[in-house]
């Protein structure tokens, strides 16, 4: 039996039991995705393309997905935000941004707060979201899996599959799809923490070119004026300051004119 949140009320089940041969080939399915998954290099490809084929393996992976969507968590704000990065479907885009924009309720934020796989069979009639129920239901989409995606003790996102049919989730689906989303979750978090890393890397030698072309620049104002490091510096302070233009811009437009005089001069 596999352990998730169901819809409060109504009775979890298959639309019929499934026989040997189908749930082979839905562990043929899910096994495929795995290795696609584990497949993936970070940093070999952006974070967004990732995610995108993150969405792509998890609807071959989870039986009875007609779409899926993979949100991530931002805590970069005075309250955490969630957002749908990538999906396999217009239309669920459409239904994350309405849990997370619009209705601040829904299946994949659930999940993410009880760090359990939350399953709807019946949106229009789940008590637990009225107002994201209705709205999916009115889009003609019934049934939900949402799965949460956790490293650690961190919750960085869900793994949200949608479908047209009521009752389209049941204990085999959210069995391989948690099975899925464990790896898919280490994929991720990995991807973002390459990128993260060489931003930061960027960042260092920008300020590391930017200090180098100051320091050039203090030199030529006081080869010029005779001052001391200081005075030469107050001095590029000012020129930023009445140009309204960035410290490193002026030292750099300095440094450039210094280049051309030299090179004037040789010729």
């Amino acid at each position: 039996m596999a352990d998730f949140d169901p819809q409060p009320g109504r009775a979890a089940s298959e639309v019929a039991e499934l026989s040997a041969t189908q749930r082979e080939a839905d562990e043929a399915e899910l096994y495929a995705g795995l290795r696609k998954v584990a497949g993936i290099v970070a940093g070999a490809q952006g974070v967004i393309d990732l995610l995108g084929d993150v969405a792509e393996f998890a609807v071959q992976a989870i039986p009875g997905a007609d779409g899926v969507g993979v949100s991530l968590v931002d805590p970069w704000h005075d309250k955490p935000t969630v957002q749908t990065w990538a999906a396999t479907a217009i239309l669920v885009h459409e239904i994350d941004t309405a849990q997370y924009d619009e209705l601040n309720e829904g299946p994949c934020i659930t999940c993410m707060e009880s760090r359990r796989p939350t399953v709807s069979g019946s949106l229009g009639s789940d008590s637990r979201w009225p107002h994201f129920g209705g709205r999916a239901a009115r889009m003609r989409v019934h049934s939900a899996l949402a799965l949460p995606l956790i490293v650690g003790d961190q919750v960085i996102g869900s793994i949200n599959a949608y479908a047209k049919n009521r009752d389209a989730f049941g204990d085999h689906a959210v069995q391989l799809g948690s099975q899925f989303a464990r790896p898919a979750a280490i994929s991720v978090y990995n991807a973002q923490l390459l990128a993260s890393a060489q931003e930061r890397t960027i960042r260092l030698q920008r300020a590391l070119d930017s200090r180098a072309v100051i320091d050039q620049a203090i030199g030529i104002i006081r080869s010029r004026s005779g001052g001391t490091a200081d005075e030469a510096f107050e001095r590029l302070a000012q020129i930023s300051q009445g140009e309204n233009v960035k410290l490193h811009a002026v030292a750099q437009r300095l440094v450039e004119e210094a280049v051309r005089r030299a090179v004037a001069r040789h010729r």
